[in-house]
């Protein structure tokens, strides 16, 4: 019995603790980071020479896009809920020049490296964004819930 009345003190104590402490946020920066590198490995092996370059205009925008599909579960694309295209995310966020886009969603919380470059290497039209040499400039965000993970990059070519 004295046992639990010790165990009790310790228990309260951890919940207070735990009650004080912010919610988690996810840190998808690796992720969004590894995005860029795979997307430079595809450009060079396409035999691209440039450097593509993260700008954080195309960022915002991919980010925009990336909360608007995890909100919105009938989109599954590149047209946003109010019927914006990237390109007009993309000039929202300041870009100037010419801007596409690639979009992954995953059905659970997670979503890996390899999962988003198969949604993207084998659909001809994202393969031909990704490979394009002229798309030096990218953005790219994530965003997670409990049943669905969505990742958005925006390419750009400055003009």
């Amino acid at each position: 019995m004295s046992m639990v009345v010790r165990a009790l003190p310790v228990v309260a104590l951890v919940a207070a603790a735990v009650a004080g402490v912010p919610a988690a946020q996810a840190d998808n920066r690796r992720l969004n980071e590894s995005v860029v590198v795979n997307v430079y490995t595809i450009q060079h092996k396409h035999g691209c020479q440039t450097e593509i370059k993260i700008n954080p205009q195309l960022q915002l925008a991919a980010q925009w896009h990336a909360n608007d599909v995890l909100r919105n579960r009938a989109l599954n694309g590149d047209i946003g809920s109010d019927g914006s295209t990237p390109q007009v995310r993309a000039n929202n966020a300041g870009f100037v020049g010419t801007a596409s886009e690639t979009v992954a969603i995953n059905p659970a919380l997670a979503i890996s490296g390899i999962e988003i470059l198969n949604q993207w290497y084998y659909r001809p039209d994202y393969m031909a964004i990704m490979s394009n040499c002229a798309n030096t400039e990218i953005g790219v965000w994530s965003e997670n819930s409990l049943d669905r993970s969505v990742v958005v990059a925006v390419y750009g070519q400055p003009g």
